[in-house]
Formats: C-alpha cells, structure tokens, sequence
C-alpha cells in the first residue's frame, strides 16, 4: 500500500513515527504530509523524516479556515500523484484529502470533542469524511459508529519500552553530570484548536516556580514561545526530538501544557500539570493517570502546583515509586503501535473484527 500520515504538530509526528517504521518493514510505502507549525518541521528534519509540507499556517485562526481549502488541495495533488491508497492522521486534513481522493481515512485522537465549542466544530465537520477514528477506551465522548476504543494512551505509540530506549547521551547534551538531578518546566503556547481559552503560569508565577525549584535541582525550560529575558538563561538547548530522553531521566516535570504532563506520566517521571483547564471538562486521560496510575498531578491554582513541585523534589525515592506505578500502566494497556500497524494494514477487515469483538486487541499486551 501507499500511504499518506498527516502530521501537524510534533506529537502526532511522535505518534506516527513507528507505525510508519512498521509499515515500511511490512513493505508499504509512507508519505509523511507536514504543516510548517512550530516545532513540527524541526522534530521531522531532526529524525531524518522525508516529508512534504502542504501547509504553513498563519496565526490568526480565521486566516486557518480561509486557508484550509488551498492546504487539502495542495495534499491532494501530491498525495495522487502518489497513488496514496490510504490516509492516516489526527481528524481533519486527511479525512478531506481522503474524500477528494476517493479512499479511506483513518484518524486516532485523544482529546475530546467536549473541551471547548471551537474543537467541537472541528469534530463535526471532519466525521463524515473519516472512515473511522479510533481513541483510547477512556474517551468520555461517544463519536458513534464509526468510533473505536483501544486499550492504551496515545503517548505509548511513541514511550513504549519496545520502541523508547532513553539515551544517556542526553546529559552531555544538556552539559551536566549522569548523577546531577534536574527539573524541566515547560511553558506552552496554547494557541491549538483544543486549547482554546486555556490559562497557565503568569509571568510572575513562572519566576516564582523557577526560584523555588533551583534550590534543589538544575532546572530547564522547554518553550513554545520566547521567555522573558531574565529566564533566558534556562532555556532547554537539545535538539527538539531528543524532549523524551530529557523527560525520563528528569527529577521531576511541571507544565502548563498538555501533552508533555502525560509524556513524562508515562515515562515514570512525575508530573504536574497546571492550568485552567483542569476540573472543568477536563480530558479523561489526564484524570485516569491521576487518580488511578498516580503518575500526574493536576492543579487549576499555580501556587498549590508549586507547593506541590517542592514536596516531590525533596523526596528521595519518589523515581523508584513512579517507575512502579509505570510498570503497572503498561501491563494494564496494549503495545498501540503494533495494534495500529494490525489495524491499517488489515483495514476495513479489522474495522469489522475490532467493532464484533473488541477484545481482540489483547493479543497486543
């Protein structure tokens, strides 16, 4: 098969990267499909990912939906000039492309329909044109018929053991000792669909952060977007798709974003999340891997985040809980990588297989 992986911010680029592995070992051929977004090019170019890029955003999201009509043309061409049989994604741009071309789309996506109006519409304008989307089996939304529910979290098609090998290499890169502990603070730009009218730190409340977590631990920023001068000298300098390896050797992960709380969850690395979308329809991954892993935390108010972040740096053995509580989330969730590459290559057959009997991804622990 030819197959086309639209991928628009660096997670999905994540996400996709071994289900395109796979399928490439199984002989398919694979056409990653970019937008120029932030740190999406970089991860691309820094894995050595050949792509094309049929979009570049402007930041106003009015010039987003002005814009749309000319990225699905652009996908289209180059995908048919390809002889794509399939399309892959995240909802949205490949489901179109799809329709265009007169062939399936698959989509996976894990945040939900019910966080905001915006992401709602999204969802409602991409279904028909979708074959089908699969989510993780916490999703709260049901997106009917066409909906599948898996076992696993987004992030293990990506932090799976069988797949993520940590690199030590990352403490040189970060220019400090393999016995020296560190922190990493991410500050996001929260500016996606799914992040609409979403708070976090305040500038004063990341200085405060910052201050109270250096007495104990080497601190970092990763960023989305440009820091205050004075905070400048903590910016996180690696290239962007070594983010993993920093996250499962750190102490210990504060953020105002989404994805990296989780990444880190997953990895055994603990992780606070704060901002104001916590508590008000908040997302089910984040709840399940707070309340029934205890892998994260989630705070709506910095200063209790804060608090927080400084009873877990001072606890010595707070790695070796987490990498227990690891250990039980993966024996609990399927390997979504290879359930994936099953589900693709045998698709619609497993479409049919997985709606008659969903236990059938078990063979995938």
């Amino acid at each position: 098969m030819n197959i086309g992986i639209f991928v628009n911010t660096p997670a999905q680029v994540h996400f996709y990267k071994n289900i395109a592995t796979g399928l490439q070992e199984n002989g398919h051929k694979v056409f990653f499909i970019a937008r120029d977004y932030r740190e999406t090019l970089s991860v691309l170019n820094g894995m050595r990912i050949p792509y094309f890029v049929y979009s570049k955003p402007t930041e106003s999201k009015i010039g987003k939906i002005i814009g749309l009509p000319s990225d699905i043309f652009k996908a289209y061409v180059y995908l048919k000039n390809h002889r794509t049989d399939i399309t892959l994604g995240f909802g949205g741009p490949e489901a179109y492309t799809a329709f265009l071309l007169q062939k399936p789309a698959i989509a996976f996506q894990d945040s939900e329909p019910h966080i905001n109006l915006s992401f709602s519409i999204q969802f409602t304008l991409f279904m028909p044109f979708v074959n089908t989307i699969i989510t993780p089996d916490i999703f709260l939304d049901d997106l009917g018929k066409k909906h599948l529910k898996v076992k696993s979290f987004k992030e293990m098609a990506y932090l799976h053991p069988s797949y993520f090998k940590p690199d030590k290499n990352i403490f040189n890169l970060l220019g400090i000792s393999e016995d020296e502990e560190y922190i990493i603070i991410r500050f996001n730009a929260l500016d996606a669909v799914h992040d609409a009218k979403i708070g976090g730190f305040s500038i004063e409340e990341k200085r405060k952060l910052i201050r109270e977590l250096e007495k104990y631990a080497k601190v970092f920023i990763s960023a989305e977007q440009n820091v205050p001068e004075d905070l400048e000298k903590y910016v996180l300098k690696i290239p962007k798709h070594k983010i993993h390896d920093c996250l499962s050797f750190a102490k210990l992960v504060v953020a105002d974003t989404q994805t990296m709380v989780t990444e880190a969850g997953i990895l055994g690395t603990p992780a606070i999340r704060c901002n104001s979308f916590v508590g008000k329809n908040d997302m089910a991954n984040f709840t399940e891997l707070e309340k029934k892993y205890e892998l994260i935390f989630n705070y709506r108010n910095a200063n209790d985040a804060i608090q927080k972040a400084i009873e877990l740096v001072q606890d010595p053995d707070t790695n070796k809980k987490w990498e227990n509580k690891k250990k039980i989330l993966f024996n609990e969730n399927i390997n979504l990588t290879a359930f994936m590459i099953w589900f693709i290559e045998h698709f619609p057959k497993s479409y049919i297989e997985m709606k008659e009997n969903p236990k059938i991804q078990n063979k995938f622990r």
